[in-house]
């Protein structure tokens, strides 16, 4: 098959939610073969529904995308789905399926060798010598192992989400779509899984387009940047760190304006409030025009969050102190004979592979699992703040408002009160977005709510189990400036760098 100028093709794409926001507009793209792209945009300006588009699931849009004759399409969602009537090596082995009928045929013919079949035989033979496929079952073993699946045999309907996250990654890579369509992949992975992933993608033949809060993985694959920015998509040549400087330039350009245009709806307003009516139905356009203009500057404050740890009690000598911890399930042992004291107003990182008993340490602080011998001491002082990577607990048919406020018009931070809304706000939430449904939010939004749901708590000691995943870039540098200012004591799992 000979190479297509583009893989994949956008012509006036645009997307419109119910309830008005509108998050592409007239999106006109080409994709090279074999680019490597990052989708970068606050949460909430349309990067999972590009991607979906993209995957052919979502179909209700106006405009045209569509990928090229015989070019194929794989992706891997935040919530993927997996057959759940297979274990884990059954829904792996769905990645490769064809190719494994390949090698079956062959064996088959081989085994069964006459002069009928040996052109087919020779044919099977020059395609599984062009796909590299007489080591497949090592392949597939390599990539489970390295992407750290659960073992083969486990049933994929007890699998946590993370774990699907990380069963389903593997099948579409074993897969080799034409165009890896990948929404958060680093989400749930270790450090030497991301690795790994990184080598994997930096020398994958297809079109890479993705999705990450992780800046390092970005910069280290793309070659181009795609910001979707106010329903628009702006294409960038270059790395990441390349777009953020090219991004600071337009920045500075679209400041000038805004403030060109500030003075100029500050002039009109003034006009306005000063014309007499008689003059009103003769200036009727200049009216229009000025409200053209005002939409034009509601519509281009986009916004960034602002997020702040509010601070609890003044803490005491104690904060944690674990003595001789030990912890397993089954034969499996998690922690073993651990003890650490945690120091007052310190920022402490957690690392290890998944399966290291990492979440396992933070419910035992908070009481949600025992330890089977040792001990936990909470200092009387400590306040605790547990945010989990579960967003379970979200109410869909609440508004955001009502979900983070719980309907009070006034959130208490400590000792100050701050206006609900103005609380939510700091977590980029403005305006007309606090209305709308917790089951209507992408994940990143998702994840703001349960932040700022769980921050305003006031506590003193406060647990982060993957703080960032599914956050834009800007509300992930928020929080960490966040965390810096925070006077308490705050322990992170992490596998961002």
């Amino acid at each position: 098959m000979a190479t297509p100028q583009y893989v994949y093709v956008m012509n006036k794409l645009s997307k419109t939610y119910p309830g008005g926001k509108q998050v592409l507009k007239d999106v006109t793209l080409a994709f090279l073969p074999g680019a490597k792209i990052g989708v970068v945009g606050v949460n909430g300006a349309g990067k999972s529904t590009l991607l979906r588009i993209m995957a052919g699931e979502e179909k209700e849009f106006l405009g045209e995308a569509w990928a090229a004759a015989d070019v194929s399409v794989g992706y891997l969602a935040q919530e993927p789905r997996l057959d759940e009537t297979k274990d884990v090596t059954g829904n792996v082995m769905e990645g490769v399926a064809e190719k494994k009928a390949k090698l079956d045929r062959y064996n088959e013919l081989a085994m069964n060798y006459s002069d009928e079949t040996a052109d087919e035989m020779a044919k099977l033979q020059d395609e599984i010598d062009a796909q590299g496929l007489w080591d497949l079952d090592a392949q597939v073993e390599q990539a489970m192992d390295a992407l750290r699946c659960p073992p083969g045999e486990t049933q994929v309907k007890t699998l946590s989400g993370g774990e699907k996250r990380r069963v389903a990654l593997c099948k579409l890579l074993l897969a080799r779509p034409d165009i890896l369509l990948l929404d958060e992949p680093t989400n749930h992975l270790d450090a030497e899984s991301v690795l790994w992933l990184e080598h994997h993608l930096r020398d994958y033949p297809g079109t890479v387009i993705m999705v990450t809060h992780d800046r390092y993985f970005l910069e280290d694959i793309t070659e181009w940047t795609l910001e979707l920015d106010r329903g628009a998509g702006i294409p960038y040549k270059g790395s990441y760190s390349s777009w953020l400087e090219q991004k600071q330039k337009r920045a500075q350009v679209e400041g000038k304006q805004d403030e060109a245009r500030e003075r100029t709806l500050t002039r009109e307003l003034d006009w306005i409030r000063a014309s007499p009516k008689a003059r009103q139905a003769k200036s009727k356009a200049r009216i229009r025009a000025y409200d053209d203009l005002l939409a034009e500057s509601a519509r281009d404050k986009t916004g960034k969050a602002q997020i702040t740890i509010p601070p609890g009690p003044r803490l005491g000598d104690v904060v944690i102190e674990a003595d001789h911890l030990e912890k397993g399930f089954g034969d499996t042992v998690l922690i073993d004979d651990l003890s650490f004291k945690l120091p007052r107003g310190g920022i402490v990182g957690v690392i290890g592979p998944n399966g290291a008993g990492k979440t396992t340490l933070f419910r035992m602080i908070v009481g949600q699992d025992k330890p089977d011998d040792g001990a936990i001491r909470i200092g009387d002082t400590v306040k605790l703040g547990y945010v989990d990577q579960s967003r379970d607990a979200l109410d869909g048919k609440k508004s955001v408002f009502e979900e983070i406020s719980g309907g009070n018009d006034v959130i208490k931070l400590g000792a100050r009160e701050v206006p609900s809304r103005a609380y939510v706000g700091w977590f980029n939430f403005k305006g007309p977005d606090q209305q709308k449904k917790v089951g209507q939010l992408s994940g990143g939004e998702r994840n703001r709510v349960h932040l700022a749901k769980m921050l305003k708590s006031g506590a003193n000691l406060i647990l982060l189990d993957e703080p960032t995943n599914d956050l834009d870039v800007e509300t992930l540098s928020s929080l960490e400036a966040a965390l810096e200012d925070f006077p308490g004591c705050a322990v992170i799992i992490s596998h961002d760098r």
